[in-house]
């Protein structure tokens, strides 16, 4: 597909496209505290990893943690390493693989769709929210994203590329499936393979499909996956069967990871996530099935793609919307394709479509800004009642949130009076990216709400030799603001959210170090020689404040319900 010739203010959307880029995807990255759950439990294996010096096999807490592969905690370990425990460095990979995407995505479609057309696809995933997200976060599905997508992309140009190159690129896409595997699992294989097959059967090339599973490939595949499954099994044998049977087989076609959704689940989620770009899908849709033409090759790819990942979680029995963020990619060829034809022609249906488009944005916006306006103050009196948030900052973000809502439908609307694309792809633009910006305040609000790190800052100060337990809860992030691992008290494990930890407890009647049985606590406690700082939820607060009466210490609240004290042991309960 000959790509259209380059024009001088190409590079100046790829420049807007790298700006907002970088605002929406690191703006405050170092100074939001780690939101529990998932955050503070990452960040706080991969720094075990990083003090123990492991590449295999991870920890949380000092016990083993084998939910997911160590590669990605590996790659946050490593950036501690070099910045030290801190938000920033435990947050850096993840932006790392964010651009790495965005960056395989621009290379891949500014040959194929125009430079414009390339950059504005890079505008349009990078303001994603779903993308946006989970590359702010720390989380296993952008670098799964950056493999997966490298993986489909080595496929497709390998049937592009006869020859020599064709054989590099398929053991291009077996190494990118592989490391998706030691990010996330089988998932990080399977994805590729299925998306490539099913685009392979469309296009009519059945023999790509054999060239898929050539041997050399395989052998490339296994040599970046193997020595990992066979070193974890060695140090973990019962790691083969929970991995293959219960994180991936289960996981996939039964409800006991309780994150069971209806088939339909991303049929709501997809719109909601890719808001605002997704208020131009029902155009789009009317105006293909309008146009009767053949859809030319990289719609067709993409359109692949998108329908294969979102069928093929559908119907997994486990569904997060994290699962389908490599669809950010197509997804982002498809709009940058639909405003860059609105751009060059006048006259054509893109243009009626981008501007019906930005009229909906326009009028979604301002809405919210006559709501904000009228109803705020109840809103405000309302988060008041959670003692969690502190009333002063909500309050101070009233006016950057009517701002925001107010400016970026005065943009949408300049871009649907003046009949100017630019004006309407700035618009669409300009919610998440000032919604990260003006709304840095809310985001800090929501975060230390649901984050350890007020609770690390209120507790006294430790002496060395105290030992930290954890009574029938995990407050996650705290030990990495800690910088220690303590002992929990538990009957299944299941404080730690790790399904690994519960089902290694359950297979073993012994408790190994750092895990005490709950009906075992007084006895343990017992013969406790050093100061202990005990930490529980609300419905154990009353039983704390009895226990730490009896050794003449006093209770401390901290916020999310949780309590501690400090106890000099005296005698034996």
């Amino acid at each position: 597909m000959t790509s259209p010739p380059p024009s001088r203010n190409d590079g100046i959307w790829l420049a807007f496209a790298l700006v907002v880029a970088l605002l929406t995807i690191t703006f405050q990255m170092g100074s939001l505290p780690l939101i529990q759950p998932d955050e503070g439990r990452n960040a706080e294996v991969a720094r075990e990893m990083k003090e123990r010096g492991a590449w295999l096999v991870p920890t949380h807490n000092g016990q083993v943690y084998l939910d997911k592969p160590a590669f990605y905690f590996k790659a946050v370990a490593l950036s501690l390493a070099a910045f030290g425990d801190t938000e920033f460095a435990a947050r850096l990979p993840s932006v790392l693989f964010a651009f790495g995407t965005l960056g395989i995505s621009w290379l891949f479609a500014r040959g194929r769709l125009g430079r414009r057309a390339a950059a504005i696809a890079v505008l349009v995933t990078a303001t994603t929210p779903l993308f946006v997200i989970h590359a702010r976060t720390i989380i296993f599905d952008v670098a799964l994203t950056l493999f997966v997508c490298g993986s489909i992309l080595a496929g497709h140009l390998a049937e592009a590329s006869p020859g020599g190159p064709r054989r590099g690129w398929l053991l291009v896409a077996a190494i990118a499936a592989g490391l998706g595997t030691l990010v996330k699992g089988p998932v990080g294989f399977a994805v590729p393979a299925l998306v490539l097959i099913v685009h392979h059967m469309v296009e009519g090339r059945p023999r790509a499909i054999l060239r898929m599973l050539h041997p050399m490939n395989a052998a490339a595949f296994l040599a970046v996956v193997l020595p990992w499954f066979v070193g974890v099994s060695i140090a973990q044998p019962d790691f083969p069967h929970y991995g293959l049977v219960e994180e991936t087989f289960n996981r996939f076609t039964t409800a006991k990871f309780h994150r069971t959704q209806p088939f339909y689940f991303y049929a709501w989620v997809v719109p909601a996530t890719f808001l605002p770009w997704s208020l131009m899908l029902p155009g789009a849709i009317l105006l293909r099935v309008r146009r009767q033409r053949p859809l030319g090759p990289v719609t067709r790819f993409a359109i692949v793609w998108i329908l294969v990942v979102v069928g093929f979680f559908s119907l997994s029995k486990s569904k997060l919307p994290g699962y389908v963020m490599s669809i950010a990619v197509p997804w982002g060829w498809l709009v940058g394709r639909i405003i860059d034809r609105a751009i060059a022609d006048p006259s054509g249906p893109e243009r009626r479509l981008v501007r019906t488009g930005t009229l909906a944005l326009a009028s979604i916006t301002l809405v919210a800004t006559l709501v904000i306006g009228l109803f705020g103050e109840p809103i405000l009196r309302t988060i008041r009642t959670n003692p969690d948030i502190d009333p002063g900052r909500i309050q101070a973000v009233w006016l950057p949130l009517l701002g925001l809502t107010g400016l970026v439908g005065f943009i949408a609307i300049m871009g649907w009076w003046i009949r100017r694309p630019a004006w309407s792809a700035v618009a669409f633009a300009a919610f998440p990216m000032l919604a990260i910006t003006l709304g840095s305040d809310v985001l800090m609000a929501v975060y230390d709400s649901r984050s350890a790190r007020r609770m690390s800052m209120t507790m006294p100060r430790l002496p060395d030799d105290t030992e930290i337990v954890f009574y029938h809860c995990m407050p996650v992030g705290l030990p990495f603001y800690l910088r220690r691992t303590g002992t929990l008290v538990t009957r299944d494990g299941g404080e730690l959210a790790s399904n690994y930890v519960k089902y290694s407890l359950a297979q073993r009647p012994e408790r190994p170090p750092g895990i005490v049985d709950v009906d075992r606590f007084f006895d343990w406690f017992s013969e406790v020689k050093t100061p202990v700082y005990v930490v529980v939820q609300r419905h154990d607060a009353p039983w704390l404040k009895e226990l730490a009466a009896r050794h003449g210490a006093t209770l401390q609240r901290f916020y999310q319900g949780y309590h501690g004290a400090l106890i000099l042991p005296k005698e034996t309960l």
